[in-house]
C-alpha cells in the first residue's frame, strides 16, 4: 500500500528511526527518482521492509501478516482465484474457527473481503502485508508449465485439423510470463536431436522444465526473431537483439543472443526487470558493520570503489544499489556499460559500441569532458582503461567499477598487473567489495537440520567452525524441505556474502611494498574484515542459507 508521502514522513519521524535530516535527503531521493517516499526510505536502506510494514498496519489498526514466515495450507491458498489474487495483491493465508484471515496490501479494498466472504460463508479477517511479501506468496500458485502447454497444444489440435497450427506465439509468451513470474534470469531454449529443450536459471542454478518436440523449434526461433527485429533468413551465424514486451503490467526487457549448434539454433533470452534490481546493500545481505564501511567510502567526494567477483555474483546489482545512494540532483553522474541492462532515471548512461570504436577507454575519456561527479565503469578489463579510471579518481572524481578478482585482495595486486603504480593504487582506492551469491532457505518449508561436525571439518578449519558453531558434535542448522513455492529445490531467492576491504595505513604500505593479497588479507582480517566464507556461515547460524550453498559459492566442496 502506498501511502502518502506526507503521512509516510510522520510515520517515520514518530517511530525514531529516521532523523529529520535523513528524512529530507530521502525526500529529494524521492523526487528525483520519481518514486515514493515509501519507495525511497525501503531502497536507501532507512528502513527494512518489514519494519515499514509494521508502522503503516498500526496506522491502519490492523494486524500484521508477514506471509514469508507462515505456512499456508493449498486449499486455503486456492481462496482467492490467482487473477484476482495478483491484480489486487491479495492471498488467503490461514483458515480457522473464527473465520479467514485475508493479508491484502491494500486493505481499502472491501470488495475482496465481501468476495471471499460470500464465497466462504465465513468472516473474514483483513491483515495488512507489503507488496513484497505478497509478490513472494504468488509463487504459490505456481502452475506446472508441462501441464499447461500440454492443455494450450490439446486444446489447439482438437480445434484445428492439423497439429502444426499450434500457437507459436502463445507458447512464446507464455515461456517468458512463467520465466518472469518464476523469477528466472535466462531462458534457455536448446534443440537437441529428438526435442526442444526449455531451461530456465532460477537462483543461479538452471532447472529443466519443459520438452517440447522438435518440430516447434524452426517457428520458435522465427517468432523470437521476429519480436527481437533480427534476420529470420540467416541461420549460420550468431545474432544478438532485445525484446521490450509487458508482463503483469511491467515492461520487460529482454536482451536476445542465438547461436547456431549443430541441432538448430540456441536461444538465451536474458530477462531484464526493474523489479529485479530494487534493491538496498541491507536487501543483498551486508551486514551492518560492512555497511558502514560501504556508506564511508560512498560519502567520499573522490577515488574509486571497486566490486569484485566472478559472472553472476551480483557486482552489477551492488553497483546499482551504490548508484541509487549516489544518485542526487547535485550530481553528475554518468556510466559507460556493456551492456547498459537497465535505466537508471537521472543517470546520463553510455552503451560501448565496437563498431563505432567507443570501448570503455575512450567513453572514459570523454565522460571526464562532460564535468562528471560520479564515474561507473562497467568492467577494468586493460591497461589503458585502469589507467584513465587512477586518474579520474585521482583529480576529484568517485570512480566506481567492477574487476572480475576471487576476493578482496586480489583486486590489488590484479591492478598492479595492469601497470597501474603501487603508490596511485594505495591512493585512490577507497573500498573493495567482493562478493557471491547463496541461495536462500524456502521460508515456506524451511526445517531444522542437523550437520555431523566431521563431515564440515574436512572442508572448514576447526577455529572458523569453533567461532560459529562452539564445540556441537551435531551442528544445529536448518535446510527447506521443498515445496510448491520454491518448485521443491528447498530454496527461494538469493541473498549475498560479503568481503569488504577498507584502505587502512596498514595496508596502503603493504601495496606499495608489493605484497600478495594473501599478506594483505591477513593484515585486513587482523583489522577486522569479514571475510566472504565467515559472512556466510554467519548467514547459516541465522537460519538464512545452509553450509552447502556457501562451501558452494566459494568453490568448496563438501566430501
Amino acid at each position: 500500500m502506498i501511502l502518502p508521502d506526507d503521512q509516510v514522513k510522520t510515520l517515520l519521524l514518530q517511530s525514531g528511526l529516521v532523523t529529520e535530516k535523513a528524512l529530507e535527503d530521502l525526500l529529494v531521493f524521492a523526487a528525483n527518482s520519481r518514486i515514493s517516499l515509501q519507495e525511497a526510505a525501503i531502497e536507501k536502506d532507512a528502513v527494512s521492509d518489514e519494519q515499514l510494514g509494521r508502522l503503516i498496519a498500526d496506522l491502519l489498526k490492523l494486524p500484521f501478516a508477514v506471509l514469508s514466515k507462515v505456512t499456508i495450507p493449498e486449499t486455503v491458498f486456492r481462496i482467492v482465484p490467482e487473477r484476482i489474487a495478483r491484480k489486487y495483491k491479495v492471498i488467503s493465508f490461514a483458515k480457522e474457527n473464527d473465520g479467514i484471515k485475508l493479508a491484502m496490501a491494500n486493505p481499502s479494498q472491501s470488495m475482496i473481503q465481501e468476495m471471499v466472504g460470500k464465497k466462504t460463508w465465513q468472516k473474514v479477517m483483513p491483515y495488512f502485508a507489503t507488496e513484497r511479501d505478497i509478490e513472494n506468496a504468488l509463487q504459490m500458485y505456481r502452475k506446472d508449465l508441462k501441464q499447461t502447454f500440454d492443455e494450450l497444444l490439446q486444446q489447439e489440435i482438437t480445434s484445428t485439423t492439423l497439429a502444426d497450427d499450434a500457437p507459436i506465439v502463445k507458447i512464446v509468451d507464455l515461456l517468458i510470463t512463467y520465466a518472469y513470474r518464476d523469477k528466472a534470469s535466462d531462458i534457455h531454449i536448446e534443440p537437441e536431436e529428438d526435442n526442444l529443450l526449455i531451461r530456465f536459471r532460477i537462483d543461479g542454478i538452471l532447472h529443466d522444465v519443459l520438452y517440447l518436440d522438435k518440430k516447434f523449434h524452426d517457428r520458435i526461433v522465427a517468432r523470437v526473431k521476429v519480436l527481437s527485429r533480427l534476420r529470420t533468413d540467416e541461420h549460420l551465424s550468431a545474432q544478438d537483439g532485445k525484446i521490450r514486451i509487458i508482463v503483469d503490467d511491467e515492461n520487460l526487457d529482454l536482451r536476445v543472443s542465438i547461436i547456431p549448434i549443430i541441432e538448430g539454433e540456441k536461444i538465451v533470452l536474458r530477462l531484464l526487470s526493474s523489479r529485479f534490481r530494487q534493491f538496498s546493500f541491507l536487501d543483498l545481505g551486508m551486514n551492518q558493520k560492512d555497511l558502514q564501511k560501504a556508506n564511508s567510502a560512498i560519502n567520499k567526494t573522490y577515488g574509486m570503489i571497486l566490486s569484485t567477483g566472478p559472472t553472476g555474483s551480483g557486482k552489477t546489482t551492488s553497483i546499482y544499489a551504490i548508484l541509487k545512494i549516489l544518485n542526487t540532483r547535485e550530481k553528475n553522474i554518468t556510466t559507460i556499460e556493456d551492456p547498459v541492462e537497465y535505466r537508471i532515471k537521472g543517470v546520463n548512461q553510455i552503451q560501448v559500441n565496437q563498431k563505432t570504436n567507443l570501448t570503455f577507454a575512450n567513453g572514459l575519456r570523454s565522460i571526464l569532458r562532460q564535468d562528471p561527479n560520479v564515474i561507473f565503469v562497467g568492467e577494468i578489463r586493460d591497461n589503458e582503461t585502469a589507467g584513465i579510471a587512477v586518474n579520474a579518481a585521482l583529480t576529484g572524481h568517485l570512480v566506481v567499477s567492477t574487476l572480475h578478482t576471487n576476493d578482496a585482495a586480489t583486486a590489488l595486486p590484479r591492478f598492479i598487473d595492469m601497470k597501474v603504480e603501487p603508490f596511485l593504487v594505495a591512493s585512490t582506492v577507497n573500498v573493495i567489495i567482493a562478493q557471491r551469491l547463496v541461495r536462500k532457505i524456502c521460508e515456506y518449508c524451511k526445517v531444522p537440520s542437523s550437520i555431523n561436525r566431521a563431515n564440515i571439518l574436512k572442508n572448514i578449519p576447526p577455529e572458523i567452525l569453533q567461532k560459529h558453531f562452539g564445540e556441537q558434535e551435531n551442528i544445529q542448522a536448518h535446510e527447506g524441505k521443498g515445496c510448491k513455492a520454491c518448485h521443491f529445490t528447498g530454496y527461494q531467492g538469493r541473498v549475498g556474502i560479503f568481503e569488504v576491504l577498507e584502505m587502512s595505513e596498514k595496508i596502503k604500505k603493504l601495496i606499495v611494498e608489493k605484497n600478495d593479497s594473501d599478506v594483505i588479507t591477513k593484515e585486513a582480517v587482523a583489522l577486522g574484515m569479514t571475510t566472504m566464507v565467515n559472512d556466510g556461515l554467519e548467514k547459516v547460524t541465522k537460519g538464512i542459507t545452509t553450509i552447502e550453498e556457501v562451501l558452494r559459492v566459494t568453490k568448496v566442496e563438501m566430501l
